[in-house]
Parts: structure tokens; sequence; C-alpha cells
């Protein structure tokens, strides 16, 4: 059975600028079987303000409590522990970080900086970390699929670099998050079991879900998803299917069953 379902972003309902077809579909009829719905993302090239007017652009009407970023997390954690962030992030990213104290000890944030990944930046941040500054990371992803079609580099490569270097562990606010995707599950109001998390990062998305207790996990073959990715990770994906179409036509099937 299927009460609940957490949508990944970008790669299931956008590629870049534009809408996935049948994104926008699927999206209402999941909302009049009156599914609720989450939006997850670890894109960290945009503010949460932008996120939700892009959503909005394609004529997908989503929340601020619907949609799910790693930035709050971070944000909460900072606040909780007094410490002030050292943003190693894309600069779309730092409103969402404006109201964060300036003064205190520091902790090294890092997203996708995008071309701010610069050696300089990438040292000041290791030296940071090497005078104890804690490590949180919005994401680990490996890849993105970026504008012109192609895999680019995310965020997971700096991570991995910086925690080579330093010996510190960083400690992750994004997929494949257990706290993530616990967090977007009660907002539901759902148990675990009966959510499915739909997305194209077959070891982010789909795995990260199911070892977190998401009771299905749907991996699309659209955005970064290369053939037979399904095969290279544990758990394996509940389904897999075409697109957030099949997807969407997936879970109404399993809504009673």
């Amino acid at each position: 059975m299927i009460k609940g379902v957490l949508l990944d972003i970008s790669g299931v309902l956008c590629d870049g600028y534009a809408a996935m077809p049948g994104a926008v579909e699927s999206v209402s009829l999941l909302r009049a079987a009156e599914i609720p719905i989450r939006f997850l993302t670890n894109t960290t090239r945009q503010s949460k303000r932008q996120l939700i007017h892009q959503l909005q652009s394609f004529g997908i009407n989503a929340a601020p409590d619907e949609v799910f970023t790693p930035v709050a997390a971070a944000r909460a954690w900072l606040v909780e522990n007094g410490y002030v962030p050292h943003l190693l992030v894309h600069p779309d990213l730092e409103e969402d970080f404006a109201d964060c104290r300036a003064d205190g000890p520091i902790a090294i944030v890092l997203g996708d900086a995008a071309q701010r990944f610069t050696y300089d930046n990438m040292n000041a941040a290791f030296r940071n970390l090497q005078n104890g500054a804690p490590f949180l990371a919005l994401a680990r992803n490996r890849v993105f699929r970026d504008l012109d079609g192609r895999l680019s580099l995310d965020a997971g490569p700096f991570v991995e670099a910086l925690e080579y270097a330093s010996g510190t562990k960083a400690r992750l606010f994004g997929k494949p998050s257990s706290e993530f995707f616990l967090a977007a599950v009660a907002s539901t109001g759902c148990d675990s079991a009966d959510v499915a998390m739909v997305g194209d990062d077959a070891e982010s998305d789909v795995a990260g879900a199911l070892s977190a207790g998401v009771g299905k996990g749907i991996l699309v073959r659209t955005g970064k998803y290369r053939s037979g990715d399904e095969n290279s990770v544990a758990p394996e994906p509940s389904a897999v299917v075409e697109d957030i179409r099949a997807a969407g036509c997936y879970i109404l099937k399993m809504r009673n069953r």
C-alpha cells in the first residue's frame, strides 16, 4: 500500500529549466487521489525560494512546507550548536543562510559551489577543518545531469577531498541521510512503510530511501539514470520505470495493495 509520496525534483520532475513530460499531470493525479506529496532535493545551486518558484512556473503548486532541502536541517544544527557558517556554496544559496549568526566558532558548510570550488576556497575550508571546525555537507552526490545533458561533478567529490585531506568526517544533511528522508516522511503523517520515493539516482534517492525504511523505492530512467544503475546498489529498487508518468501510474495501482 502506498499512502504518501516523496518526489525528487531534478531529473524526475524537471530537466534543467523545463518540466519533464507528464510531470505536471502526474502530480495533479496524485493530489486528486489525496496522496500527500513531499518534494525532496539535494540541489544546492538554488535557494528554496527559487526552487518553489521554478516548480510553480511549471504549473506544480508546492507549498514551502512540502519542499525539503538540506539547508533547513543544516541551519537548525548551526543555531542549536552556536556555530557561524563558513560557506562553500553556490552564490544563489547564500540567501538561505542570511539570518545565521555572524560571530562565534566556525563550521564549514559545503554544497555544490560550482565555479567557487577553487584551490583557495577549498584550502581555506581545509585549514578551518584542521583547526577543529565541524564539517556540514549539504549533499554528497557523485554527479548530476548538467544543462548540456551530460553528467558533471556534484558536491560529493569535493566533500570526499576535504574529508581525505583533513581527516574530518562530514555530517550529511541531504539524501541519502536517513534523517532527511524520515523528516519528510513524518511530515506526511504516514508510516514510512506506506511511503514511496521516486528518484533518478539509484544510490542516493532509491537505495538511500529504502535503507531509511521507506516502503518503496522507484527508479526512473530519466535525469542522471544510466543503464544498469539499478544493479549497482543495495537495496535494489522496488520498481524501475520509464519516467514520472509511469511512476505515477505505478503508485496509483499500488494505492490500495
